[in-house]
């Protein structure tokens, strides 16, 4: 009888062993973000590719990106999964608040100093447990972490255009040799539209419409590419974006917010950066923090924080580096300090509550569910969802797995024949101790 048994038990055994090799197949992951596009871009445009992914694969209604709903702190959020208050990146700008030094954006992408603040971006994690990694353009991926350094990267060139649908394709190109000739694992490419176009013509222009046309038209072709390269069964790919756009209200509508009207900025600060779209940091000067902070309140339109009484859920007020006052404009009100010229049709930067600052999510592949509709989540969500496609253990972040689990195909599937296997081996002990 326990011969019998025990035979009965290698085989069950086997059986439940067959999910773990299942799961234990490492498959590859693309991610992808196209800057500003805002989660209903494509509810106006005919989009046969992206409407395709929700069949072929999942779609969240939305994403809500971090505060702050900027390029930089963003895409930080979602390749650490760690709150802006926690990465540092707190600006798409490099700044120094005591020598008033301010880098422009494209330049900061490589200065170390700015990303490099104790956080571990997926690239480093995935390559320290054995994996491959790239990054094309890809906000962060340029900086040296602790002495290390992203496995390949590609820089964009400042003042190079961003929406050349023949490198768009080439840039495809570029990648899926990486993944099929090479065998990278993880690869993070940006596209830096529909940001521009929103920003210069607005979220209701009709080049938004186009260019979305051409996102649309460059998602197919990438889904051509994964199959002439042969990554149909090995290949995931995650389509996001860092934040949305609307809408900037102008004269003779509204009048600009010029915070100098309110407040002598050169007397009572030593630091500001007042005229990046709906976003605002100041450091007063010793001793006048209140009556910085009362003068501001008196301006329309904007509410104005003291760092350290930010709201939660803004997890912005343990940073460091963010300057002891903060500035969010109402929607579509841009803020300026003294004297910019302020050119924007479109702008982000405001409360990611916004509908218009909330962005998009798309997932496909050999791990992902297909017509999987998910409801809303935060971005900083995305990051354990990567680390479990990957197979890899995530570093520290604020992210959870049980947001985003039920896309995948196999979520949860090896801690499920963990627990059959421990099921059958107690049952088996149990029909021993009876004989």
């Amino acid at each position: 009888m326990k011969t019998e048994l025990l035979l009965l038990g290698a085989t069950l055994l086997c059986a439940a062993a067959k999910p773990l090799s299942k799961a234990a197949q490492r498959n590859k992951l693309l991610l992808v973000s196209f800057d500003g596009f805002r989660w209903d871009y494509d509810q106006d445009v005919d989009t046969p590719h992206l409407d395709q992914l929700l069949q072929d694969g999942v779609k969240a209604k939305y994403l809500t990106p971090p505060m702050l709903t900027m390029t930089s702190p963003s895409h930080f959020t979602t390749i650490t999964g760690r709150w802006v208050e926690d990465h540092e990146v707190v600006h798409n700008m490099m700044f120094n608040a005591q020598t008033n030094q301010k880098v422009p954006h494209k330049q900061t992408l490589t200065r170390s100093e700015w990303w490099d603040n104790g956080v571990q971006p997926l690239w480093i994690t995935a390559q320290n447990q054995g994996l491959k990694t790239a990054s094309f353009y890809f906000p962060g991926g340029g900086a040296n972490y602790s002495g290390q350094v992203v496995n390949r990267v590609v820089l964009e060139e400042s003042g190079y255009p961003d929406d050349n649908e023949t490198e768009w394709q080439q840039n495809i190109d570029q990648v899926m040799s990486w993944f099929s000739d090479e065998d990278f694992h993880l690869v993070t490419l940006y596209y830096g539209e529909p940001d521009n176009v929103g920003h210069a013509k607005g979220p209701d222009h009709p080049d938004r419409k186009k260019i979305i046309r051409q996102i649309d038209r460059t998602i197919g072709y990438l889904r051509e590419a994964i199959l002439r390269h042969g990554l149909g069964d090995s290949l995931n790919v995650i389509i996001t974006s860092d934040h949305g756009m609307t809408t900037v209200k102008k004269r003779p509508q509204v009048d600009e917010i010029v915070l100098n009207k309110y407040l002598n900025l050169i007397k009572l600060a030593s630091f500001e950066i007042l005229d990046y779209g709906g976003f605002g940091i100041l450091t007063p000067r010793p001793g006048r923090e209140q009556e910085v902070f009362n003068a501001l309140s008196n301006a329309p339109n904007l509410t104005v924080y003291k760092k350290h009484e930010l709201p939660e859920s803004f997890h912005l007020a343990k940073s460091r580096r963010l300057p002891p006052i903060v500035v969010v404009g109402d929607l579509g009100f841009n803020l300026n300090s003294r004297f910019i010229v302020y050119v924007n049709k479109g702008d982000h930067g405001y409360h990611s509550g916004e509908m218009d600052m909330k962005t998009i999510f798309r997932a496909f592949g050999p791990d992902f569910r297909r017509n999987f509709l998910s409801e809303p989540f935060d971005s900083v969500h995305i990051y354990p969802l990567m680390c479990r496609v990957l197979q890899i253990q995530p570093a520290p972040h604020n992210g959870s797995l049980t947001v985003t689990e039920g896309m995948l195909l196999h979520s949860g599937g090896s801690q499920r024949s963990r627990l059959s296997v421990a099921l059958l081996l107690s049952t088996l002990l149990f029909m021993f101790t009876e004989l």
